[in-house]
């Protein structure tokens, strides 16, 4: 049964940090396929160290962060996660704040292959930028052999954010969920039994994030 609108409240899902860690990722990507298009190495390796910096900041809030935000609170067992697909097509009144079983582990796996492609570039040696910063420290077959593997990051993914605007997509169509909106708002409509997520506040949220830009700097510049 579709709930109706006495039935809902306006409920805060996702916190200010998740939003903008999801769009700074999302251009950040787009900027490193352009630049590497028009052969900017220079500025493609700066959106690569930008887009660690983000990931290692969104592990980190995985465990400090808002409630909807860490990994114990949306990485379902893998039969739930079944589960959940196997509801894919059925119009259902949308109950989840936060991630749904799926999402989760959709999540976990972007996370993985951004961290593999950023780390990764970091040894990546070119015909144009020369050298990764790191790739001085490494042997040449190990060298060659991580940079073909920056490239099967890559081509996952871009599968892997492929399949996730399809899911919104199917979502949308199918169920009659916007997964789009409250990424974007950061509030959700929901059932008035559905407790408010506790938010992590924006100071701690730019403490880990200078930590963590200041850790991706030093392995940069300093290793």
């Amino acid at each position: 049964m579709i709930m109706t609108h006495d039935l809902v409240r306006k409920i805060r899902v996702w916190d200010a940090p998740t939003r903008l860690f999801h769009w700074l990722t999302a251009a950040l990507i787009v900027a490193t396929y352009v630049t590497w298009r028009a052969n900017l190495m220079y500025w493609h390796g700066l959106a690569g160290e930008a887009v660690l910096a983000l990931v290692v900041f969104r592990l980190l809030w995985g465990f400090l962060g808002s409630d909807t935000a860490r990994f114990s609170r949306f990485l379902a067992a893998p039969h739930e996660a079944v589960r959940h697909l196997a509801r894919l097509l059925r119009r259902e009144s949308d109950r989840q704040a936060g991630h749904n079983p799926a999402g989760g582990y959709m999540v976990l796996i972007l996370l993985v292959l951004l961290l593999g492609e950023t780390l990764s570039g970091l040894y990546i040696a070119n015909d144009v930028a020369d050298a990764g910063p790191l790739t001085v420290l490494t042997p040449a077959a190990v060298a060659n052999a991580i940079s073909a593997l920056h490239w099967v990051f890559w081509d996952a993914l871009l599968a892997a954010v492929t399949l996730h605007v399809l899911a919104i997509a199917v979502y949308a169509a199918a169920k009659g969920h916007n997964l789009l909106g409250p990424m974007i708002t950061g509030s959700k409509r929901l059932p008035v039994s559905t407790p408010q997520p506790q938010m992590a506040s924006a100071v701690r949220a730019a403490f880990l994030f200078g930590l963590s830009a200041l850790a991706v700097a030093l392995l940069v510049n300093v290793v």
